[in-house]
């Protein structure tokens, strides 16, 4: 890791952002060591209740064993199994057998999203997650995440689509929580164009966050253009600054 871009958007962060949180990165590696690791059923079974003592400043590293949701496993690439009987679990469910979550109207809709749906390995054994400014230079940083109020993501998504003509430079997949947050950016970095993901919409994610929070997240060679862009950027106008003022006088909100 840049430990000069690390201290660079800290204070760009500061200056147009205020006491917005800091990112959270993730990278994969087969190397033991980058962070605490998270033993089968020490946290929260989603992903994303988990992640909120990394959100604190704890790194945590996970492993294929340490995740305790099918789901989650899934979108951190560690299986691509799916759970038995999906496609009504998303839907209907089986009446007396399995209560169905009715993100989808019928099982049929749910069999052509999972055929047209990315598919994903994770690349090493570990996944590793870490605050921005614990980051260390032995870390390589895959992806960026905010989790973020409205007017922080007004500002992310205006920035990321700064030095692009395409205006779905930024895109919300229907996707589990961490679906949003880890699979779809992590794809994007290989994308000659790579875009922005929204997300936690998620209903049963929705609950590990703040009522006001969504994410945002990037793969780490856009996150570097648009670190880059900051300081000639909308964010140094008059229109940003009323928004700005909003920013700073926002209440930290605990962590989940």
């Amino acid at each position: 890791m840049d430990m000069q871009l690390k201290e660079n958007f800290i204070s760009l962060w500061k200056k147009y952002f205020d006491n917005a949180d800091l990112p959270l990165i993730f990278y994969y590696t087969d190397e033991e060591g980058h962070a605490e690791p998270v033993k089968p059923g020490s946290v929260s079974r989603c992903v994303i209740g988990a992640l909120s003592s990394a959100r604190r400043g704890k790194p945590l590293c996970f492993d294929a064993e340490s995740i305790g949701c099918f789901g989650g496993k899934r979108y951190l690439g560690f299986t691509e199994k799916i759970m038995p009987d999906f496609e009504y679990f998303l839907s209907c469910g089986i009446p007396g057998k399995l209560e169905g979550e009715r993100y989808k109207k019928s099982p049929q809709l749910v069999r052509e999203l999972i055929k047209n749906s990315p598919k994903f390995k994770a690349p090493a054994r570990f996944i590793v997650f870490k605050r921005w400014d614990m980051l260390e230079e032995s870390d390589n940083p895959e992806v960026v995440i905010f989790f973020a109020p409205p007017d922080v993501l007004s500002g992310l998504f205006t920035l990321a689509g700064f030095d692009v003509a395409e205006p779905n430079g930024v895109i919300s997949p229907f996707a589990a929580g961490c679906g949003t947050i880890v699979q779809y950016p992590y794809l994007e970095k290989d994308s000659d164009s790579p875009r922005g993901i929204i997300g936690m919409f998620d209903v049963s994610a929705r609950p590990f966050v703040q009522e006001n929070v969504l994410t945002f997240a990037v793969p780490m060679n856009k996150f570097v253009r648009m670190a880059g862009n900051m300081d000639e950027s909308f964010l140094i106008t008059e229109s940003w600054s009323k928004v700005q003022k909003r920013i700073g006088k926002a209440k930290p909100e605990g962590i989940y």
